[in-house]
């Protein structure tokens, strides 16, 4: 029953999708415009829809209006020139044989907000949520959310709509993407658009594109399924025409059953192209990525990695194919990719100064994939929850991605790191860790709730350790000078290697540099 109801949805949905694009003359555009919706700001912006052929449309809005006639497919698109923000609601019109007008659009910073559950958790249920849910009215911040959808192939549109902040619509809005939205707005005082597009749970594989597979060699294995699974596939398209050859057949037979007031037969079953869950590779790209291309953005921040918490350096590969196949789609540049470092979760044997257990890797993997152009990284290893996947101080990880965006973006002369990792060089029984990010001086630290981080009274560094050539490594002992850490152990006389908080949860982890941010998870071996 479950299947015939599926095939049943599958086929009403292809049939609604002909009807309304046989309407001629009939203008339509994609569900990402709406009322209430944010243009970006400082950059071409990209309108599109569908329209009888040889149609013309017009868009007006914010004084310009530019002209399109549709291609043979139906679809037309303009670029709006490049605008300043603006905090006043205009409204914007098309106009065709029909006219359609969204009300109450805005100019100012567009970002996709994606990922997998600690992105989609909400700002009602973080901490102190029903406060920070009260005072949430914000109008000048908006927010879509991308429904729960999956699909063996790009979609061009998807069920959504254009909300303003308020108490009243914000509980469920990305709390993540909220909360950097409320810096933004404070800092730059413009309107600020989130596309909430994310599902809890899943891998990174899916949320990426063909064209990121393809790009990246070494993973050729998952590319060359994915292209086996695609349109121009001959197998797919051999699918597709005995498909429906079968659903000719269908027809009459379940034309003659209905005129004899019979329930017609079951659906033919749906072609094996369409089978499959939203884990595999590129379905989520498909549903809730694809139907946003071209909308003008800013950039993209991402909350994923538990999902492929197992992983090392194979998370580096998915990360650029992720991030270079959304650019590369996009068409427009390499905008800002900002993603989470995974925070500190369960517990770490702190017998085993070794570490590496958990998602140490992943972690590791995610400080690697900062060398793909125009990224970031907000560490937050000091703010998890040994109990809960999901931690509730949300407000400080939205803080430490919008400090990237504050810097990289619109010139704010801050720090917007944590300690890097840069350098290793051995003095004697010593070995001297340098750090990029680290120009304030560094700092032991303690952070507890919302508060700022706070120079620790013990003044010792937890969850470090020293090894020699034979690979065993002891607890050690780290002085800071200046933007160094000097790191040693009576136990190690010549040593050779340096590990920081690299284990599944370094409870407690304490370097900072001055800012009051935490030095990501490192190692000087690869062992």
């Amino acid at each position: 029953m479950r299947k015939a109801k599926r095939d049943w949805a599958w086929l009403i949905g292809v049939g609604v999708l002909l009807a309304s694009a046989s309407v001629e003359g009939a203008v339509r555009l994609p569900h990402i415009f709406g009322d209430n919706m944010v243009l970006q700001r400082d950059k071409p912006v990209p309108v599109w829809g569908w329209a009888g052929t040889g149609e013309t449309v017009k868009v007006k809005f914010g004084g310009q209006e530019k002209s399109a006639t549709p291609d043979d497919t139906g679809r037309w698109m303009v670029r709006l020139d490049a605008m300043q923000a603006n905090k006043t609601g205009q409204e914007m019109t098309v106009t065709g044989e029909n006219t359609i007008t969204f009300k109450n659009v805005l100019v100012g910073e567009v970002w996709v907000c994606s990922g997998q559950s600690n992105m989609e958790f909400g700002v009602g249920g973080s901490l102190n949520g029903p406060a920070e849910a009260k005072a949430a009215d914000i109008p000048v911040i908006r927010h879509i959310k991308i429904p729960y959808v999956h699909y063996a192939f790009p979609q061009s549109d998807c069920n959504a709509a254009w909300q303003v902040a308020s108490p009243a619509t914000i509980g469920g809005c990305t709390a993540v993407g909220f909360f950097f939205a409320r810096e933004l707005v404070k800092e730059l005082d413009v309107p600020v658009g989130l596309i909430d597009s994310n599902w809890g749970g899943t891998l990174i594989e899916p949320w990426t594109c063909p064209e990121g597979f393809a790009a990246v060699p070494e993973l050729k294995d998952i590319s060359q399924r994915v292209e086996a699974a695609s349109l121009g596939s001959g197998a797919v398209q051999k699918q597709f025409a005995e498909y429906l050859a079968r659903v000719k057949e269908w027809v009459p037979r379940a034309e003659k059953a209905i005129a004899a007031k019979q329930p017609p037969p079951s659906l033919p079953g749906e072609p094996t192209g369409l089978a499959g869950d939203q884990q595999q590779a590129t379905r989520l790209y498909n549903g809730k990525i694809a139907p946003l291309v071209p909308y003008a953005i800013r950039g993209a921040l991402w909350y994923q990695g538990e999902s492929n918490g197992g992983e090392g350096e194979s998370y580096v590969h998915k990360t650029r194919a992720l991030v270079g196949g959304w650019r590369q789609v996009w068409k427009q540049g390499d905008f800002s990719f900002y993603w989470v470092q995974l925070a500190n979760f369960q517990k770490s044997d702190p017998n085993k100064p070794e570490m590496g257990d958990g998602w140490a890797r992943v972690r590791e993997a995610q400080l690697k994939a900062l060398s793909i152009p125009n990224t970031g990284m907000a560490v937050i290893i000091d703010i998890g929850a040994a109990n809960d996947i999901h931690p509730k101080n949300k407000q400080d990880v939205g803080k430490r991605l919008a400090a990237w965006a504050l810097a990289k973006d619109f010139g704010k002369k801050i720090e917007y790191s944590g300690p890097l990792y840069q350098k290793c060089q051995v003095e004697g029984n010593k070995m001297r860790i340098t750090f990029d990010h680290a120009d304030s001086g560094l700092l032991i630290g303690e952070k507890s709730g919302l508060d700022p981080v706070k120079e620790a009274p013990d003044g010792k560094v937890k969850w470090i350790s020293i090894a020699g050539e034979d690979k065993k490594f002891f607890w050690a002992d780290a002085v800071i000078d200046g933007k160094t850490l000097l790191v040693s152990s009576d136990k190690v006389p010549n040593p050779v290697a340096v590990r920081y908080a690299f284990a599944m949860n370094p409870q407690g982890a304490n370097l900072y540099n001055k800012d009051g941010l935490p030095a990501s998870p490192l190692r000087t071996d690869n062992w």
